[in-house]
C-alpha cells in the first residue's frame, strides 16, 4: 500500500510539472560542466581564474542570498537571541562538516579534493534549493519557473567548480561531467524524496536552518580549499580576474532576477 501511494504521488500531474520545473533548475550544474570542452581550459592560469570565479560566487550567494533570507525567515518566528543562536549553531555545523571532510580526503591531490568537496557541498546546497523550487511551483507555477531559471543560471558556476577540477586531476572528462550530473540530480531527487517522506516536517524555518548550514559549508569550502588551490595555481592576475568576473556576474543576476 505504501509503495502504491508513493507511485500515485509521483505520477500525479500536479506533482509532475513542478518536478520538471525543479529539474530545469538543476540542469545549470550540468551546463556549467560542458565548459570542460573549451581548449586549454585545464591550464593552471585558467584553473586559477575558474576557481577564483567559483569560490567568489559561492561566497556571494551565501552572504547576499542564503544568510539574509534564512535569518529573516527564522527571525519572523523566534526572538533575536534565539535566531542568533540557531544561526551560529547551523553555520558552525556547516563549517565543521566541510572541515572534517577536508581532512578525510587529505591524501588526494589538492585539485581533486576541491572537486570532491565542491560536489558534496553543492549537492547539500541543491537539496534545499530543490525543495524551495518544488514547493513554489506547486503553489504558483509561473513563479516557480522564474525561480527555476534564476537558480539554473547561478548553478552554472557550480558545475564548473565540480567538473573541471575532477576532470583535470583524474584525466577523465567523463568523471567530471558525471560528478556534475550527480549534483544536478540533487535538486529534483531531493525535492521528491523530501516531499514524499518529509512533507509534514518541511516548512520555511527548517529550510532556513538548512540554508544557513549550507552557507557555512560553502563559505568554508571557498576560503579554505577553493581559494587556496586557486592561489597555488596562480598565473599572473588570473585569480583576481576570476573574482572580479564573479562579482560582475552576480550584480547582473541581481539586476535581472
Amino acid at each position: 500500500m505504501h509503495k502504491n501511494r508513493i507511485l500515485l504521488i509521483i505520477f500525479n500531474m500536479n506533482i509532475l510539472t513542478p518536478l520538471i520545473i525543479c529539474t530545469i533548475a538543476g540542469l545549470g550544474t550540468l551546463i556549467g560542466s560542458l565548459l570542460v570542452f573549451i581548449p586549454k581550459i585545464d591550464k593552471n592560469g585558467s584553473m586559477s581564474l575558474i576557481l577564483g570565479f567559483s569560490g567568489t560566487i559561492m561566497i556571494l550567494i551565501s552572504i547576499l542570498d542564503l544568510l539574509p533570507t534564512s535569518i529573516s525567515t527564522i527571525l519572523s518566528s523566534f526572538s533575536t537571541l534565539k535566531t542568533f543562536v540557531i544561526g551560529i549553531i547551523s553555520f558552525y555545523l556547516g563549517y565543521l562538516i566541510i572541515t572534517i571532510l577536508d581532512k578525510k580526503v587529505e591524501k588526494e591531490s589538492s585539485l581533486y579534493k576541491v572537486g570532491i568537496l565542491s560536489l558534496i557541498g553543492l549537492m547539500l546546497h541543491n537539496f534545499p534549493e530543490g525543495i524551495a523550487t518544488f514547493m513554489t511551483s506547486i503553489n504558483n507555477q509561473a513563479l516557480g519557473i522564474k525561480l527555476s531559471i534564476a537558480i539554473m543560471l547561478h548553478n552554472i558556476p557550480e558545475g564548473i567548480c565540480i567538473c573541471i577540477p575532477i576532470a583535470k586531476s583524474t584525466g577523465s572528462i567523463k568523471k567530471g561531467i558525471g560528478a556534475s550530473f550527480l549534483a544536478s540530480l540533487a535538486e529534483p531527487l531531493g525535492a521528491l524524496i523530501a516531499f514524499v517522506f518529509l512533507h509534514h516536517y518541511i516548512n520555511d524555518i527548517t529550510i532556513g536552518i538548512i540554508l544557513i548550514f549550507v552557507a557555512g559549508i560553502m563559505i568554508t569550502l571557498s576560503i579554505n580549499s577553493i581559494y587556496k588551490e586557486a592561489k597555488r595555481l596562480e598565473k599572473g592576475k588570473c585569480f583576481i580576474t576570476g573574482v572580479i568576473i564573479a562579482i560582475i556576474f552576480n550584480l547582473i543576476s541581481i539586476i535581472f532576477f
